[in-house]
């Protein structure tokens, strides 16, 4: 038998970082040691709005799903005693990319790097962060110049950078299709080209050079046939597009390269044990084929939909890919899909719908002008809730959750304070005080940086003009500046943006036939605001602190929307005091709160004093995200009349015993509706 020539596995990566930079740090040393072959950072949700960590919005959320870098000596702390030259490091930021690439070069100039060597991407892709994942700052027009003026410098001077990873997983655990997921993608794609190209910043005979650059980051669900068939429908439409509308005739640079982290959004809370085998089928569905395959994998753990991961459970995902790619013979044959006509059949299927919706965002005038629409954000709610929809009826089955929930005693979760990682809430005073240090040295030995605010003028200057902004943002970081004053500069000039939240035009999802579960909680819903003398009762949804992930209260807000409620749902990044004043303001019957990073312990209670500080002691307070069953019994203790979970899928069920809930607070008897 003649020796075959194996194929080189993709990069591994684990997606890690929280509580400090020196926390990280270690955990990336111990990582590479292990033999992960690349870095993929994770910032929290301040560094990734542009915010420090003492900024009110910032409470709670300091290094809780990632790390806190406020400036360049966070930076050298994070990559201490690794050398950039040597890695390939994804950093998973938006909004804020620009200023992290920059500490990030500062950072491996002073190691003294070549930073035309540097290799790694930036995600970059803030299309999705108005529809899916909410840590946009700017608006759109403002936020495709910061990622044009990067792209056109990297590609000048860190060309084996990628610039921009245009980011389709946020989409898919938002409720997209295949077919929406590559739509939305190739549209963001075509609208970053279209800028670049007319920017005048990169010579026409240099687009082959960004076009080579721009990378993908997918999301690889447990539908395997179609996830594999979404990547090589992918590869197709990417080849068509950059030959025939940008004139790219190198293969090489119309190659479609792409990242991709398994579904994070299918794990669930209920049997967690069954997440192993969930990643392991979405990991091939983005490995076995070979013409269709990821770049770079990193795996979810099994635990997440409990709480933050431990380094032991991280391994344990790193495994799984180590053995497929060093133990399987996977890596020695040709693509083994060629020839395949179910698979083609349905390529063919994915390619053409995925054409034709990407012709109709371009007749809107693209992507920018379907966000600013609201066009995108309606169609992703819409989808989502008919996939809750097909979940509650049992039409799509979850195993554990909606069929086979019967279960052995799970040792994996039998001390569930074990199972997951907490970070201390201490860190956030340490990070704060570290900071406030900084500010107050940062231009004294042995730093000696410039003052900062020469640097921060310069960048206002440039942005209020046409000039590539990196070189100012370089200026700032060499200064010291902190996240928060770099995106507050810009803040100044270019403004801030509220998303559309796509739930007022979202279609009904569940019908409400006589006789069904939704029928007899709109119901209730009216009996209820009769027997309180009002013509509708009123349910205020909030999204306290910076959690972005917006999917669970959208869905909240359009059932309770089609149950019979006046819903107030202003949309993400509100505090506590923000969202008391609504619920005073419009009179309402009911808050419910929706977090998902984390900083539930300290903005839910804070919440409750306000209301109780109000007189508003009659209005019950409902908390959902993940929230961890210890933390769910404090919150109860505190005042929370329910907490809901991930596991508790059955959406019209909770805006029942939100009704429920609302009764008892007006001291009205419990309702038994009957069908």
């Amino acid at each position: 038998m003649t020796e075959r020539q194996k194929d080189r596995p993709w990069l591994m990566r684990t997606y890690a970082g929280h509580s400090t930079a020196e926390a990280s740090n270690e955990l990336y040393r111990r990582n590479l040691a292990k033999g992960q072959t690349g870095l993929s950072v994770a910032f929290d949700l301040p560094t990734q709005t542009g915010y420090d960590s003492d900024h009110i919005l910032a409470r709670g959320e300091v290094g809780r799903v990632g790390v806190p870098i406020a400036h360049v000596g966070d930076m050298r702390r994070l990559f201490q005693d690794i050398p950039l030259e040597q890695m390939n490091t994804s950093m998973t930021i938006n909004a804020t990319a620009m200023w992290l690439l920059a500490l990030y070069q500062v950072v491996a100039e002073e190691q003294g790097a070549d930073i035309t060597k540097l290799q790694g991407t930036t995600q970059n892709d803030i299309v999705k962060e108005y529809l899916s994942r909410g840590t946009h700052v700017f608006p759109p027009g403002p936020s495709l110049r910061l990622t044009t003026d990067m792209i056109a410098y990297t590609v000048s001077h860190i060309p084996k950078w990628n610039p921009i990873n245009i980011c389709s997983y946020h989409l898919q655990e938002a409720g997209a299709t295949p077919v929406q997921e590559i739509a939305y993608a190739m549209s963001t794609a075509i609208a970053v080209l279209d800028a670049v190209r007319d920017s005048g910043q990169v010579p026409q005979e240099r687009m082959g050079d960004v076009v080579g650059r721009i990378s993908f980051f997918v999301n690889a669900g447990v539908r395997f046939i179609e996830e594999m068939c979404k990547m090589r429908a992918f590869g197709r439409i990417w080849d068509r597009i950059t030959r025939e509308r940008y004139g790219i005739e190198n293969p090489k640079h119309r190659r479609f390269r792409y990242g991709v982290q398994v579904n994070s959004l299918g794990l669930t809370e209920a049997q967690p044990e069954n997440n192993v085998q969930r990643i392991v089928l979405e990991m091939l569905a983005v490995t076995l084929s070979k013409d269709a395959r990821a770049r770079a994998v990193q795996l979810p753990a099994w635990n997440e939909a409990l709480g933050l991961p431990r380094p032991w459970d991280q391994q344990w995902s790193l495994r799984i890919q180590q053995v497929l790619a060093y133990e399987s013979d996977l890596l020695e044959y040709e693509d083994i899909f060629e020839g395949s006509k179910v698979i083609e059949a349905k390529v063919d299927e994915l390619v053409e719908a995925s054409l034709a919706e990407i012709d109709r965002i371009q007749e809107m005038g693209g992507a920018m002008a379907a966000v600013e629409s609201g066009y995108l954000k309606s169609q992703l709610v819409a989808s989502h809730a008919e996939r809750r929809g097909r979940i509650e009826s049992g039409q799509e089955k979850i195993i554990g959750v909606n069929a086979f929930e019967g279960t052995e005693p799970n040792p994996l979760t039998a001390d569930l304070d074990t199972a997951i990682q907490t970070v201390d809430p201490e860190v956030e005073a340490r990070v704060i005080a570290s900071l406030q240090k900084w500010r107050d040295s940062r231009y004294q030995p042995p730093f000696n940086h410039p003052r900062p605010c020469k640097a921060l003028e310069r960048l206002k200057e440039a942005a209020r003009g046409t000039e590539n902004l990196m070189e100012a943002t370089l200026e700032c970081a060499r200064a010291g500046v902190t996240t928060g004053e770099w995106a507050g500069a810009l803040r100044e000039v270019f403004g801030e943006f509220r998303a559309p939240t796509g739930v007022s035009s979202a279609p009904v999802a569940v019908p409400a036939e006589e006789g069904s579960t939704l029928a007899l909680v709109r119901r209730k819903v009216d009996l209820t605001a009769k027997d309180l003398g009002v013509g509708k009762l009123r349910f205020l949804v909030g999204k306290p602190g910076l959690d972005g992930h917006s999917n669970g209260a959208e869905q909240i807000a359009v059932r309770a929307r089609d149950a019979g409620f006046e819903v107030v749902y202003q949309g993400i990044r509100l505090t506590p005091e923000q969202i008391v004043d609504a619920a005073l303001a419009e009179d309402v019957h009911a808050v419910g709160l929706s977090i998902l990073s984390g900083s539930h312990a300290q903005l839910v209670p804070d919440v409750l004093e306000r209301l109780r500080v109000a007189g508003a002691t009659d209005i019950p307070v409902i908390a959902g995200g993940i929230i961890p069953n210890g933390d769910a019994e404090q919150l109860r203790a505190a005042g929370v009349a329910a907490v809901f979970t991930p596991k508790d899928f059955d959406i019209t069920g909770i805006i029942g015993r939100i009704v429920d809930e609302i009764r008892k607070a007006n001291k009205l008897d419990p309702l038994e509706v009957s069908a």
